[in-house]
């Protein structure tokens, strides 16, 4: 991924936005060296010289692009939330807090799981190492997880008294994951995922 460009326009202005645009990020997550001012010449025709500049990427910018990313959705969606990003390593956990945070949920973390893969393509942007973004609000995901593995537990039980495999409601790739992991040491039964996203699912059968 590009860290740095040069450019050159007529103006700096000019120079710095093309830059910015080649590297896909703002102002506030960039370095900017003029390297030459440039001139118009005489009557902006003879001797005149482009303005050029070198623009870098900031290698703590993630968390501000990220930031202002989710602020400028959030006032599109006219809704008031404080945004807390801890950022260590090769993690950035984003909370959410504010009031009628269940929309932005949304239905089964739909909402929710949208806002986390947009924020990651920000968060990586121009960045040479992988940052694994994820967005809570509410506790919602661990909730959730808890709520998920009760089920495959409960449909588990089900499937070895009926000795009939039973499919599950469409799941995303994480929450399958969840279900994977809860039955992997259950030597009765066998979890395998089928159907084509978004309506991939998991199937809990007899081995």
């Amino acid at each position: 991924m590009l860290k740095y460009v040069e450019k050159t326009g007529k103006t700096v202005e000019e120079a710095i936005g093309l830059a910015l645009e080649d590297l896909g990020a703002d102002k506030e997550s960039v370095d900017i060296e003029v390297v030459d001012e440039g001139n118009k010449g005489l009557f902006g025709l003879i001797g005149s010289k482009q303005a050029r500049v070198k623009v870098t990427v900031k290698q703590n910018c993630n968390n501000v692009a990220v930031e202002k990313f989710l602020k400028d959705i959030f006032k599109e969606m006219e809704i008031n939330v404080d945004i807390v990003i801890n950022e260590e390593g090769k993690d950035m956990d984003i909370n959410l807090k504010g009031d009628n945070m269940g929309i932005l949920i949304g239905r089964r973390g739909e909402t929710l799981d949208a806002l986390q893969y947009l924020a990651s393509i920000v968060a990586n942007k121009g960045q040479e190492n992988y940052k694994k973004v994820v967005i809570d609000t509410e506790n919602y995901r661990r909730k959730r997880e808890e709520t998920l593995i009760r089920l495959a537990n409960k449909v588990a039980e089900r499937v070895v008294r009926f000795k009939k495999s039973v499919s599950l409601e469409p799941m995303n790739p994480y929450e399958r994951r969840i279900i994977h992991s809860a039955l992997q040491q259950n030597k009765q039964i066998e979890t395998y995922s089928v159907g084509d996203e978004p309506n991939r699912k998991v199937v809990i059968a007899m081995r």
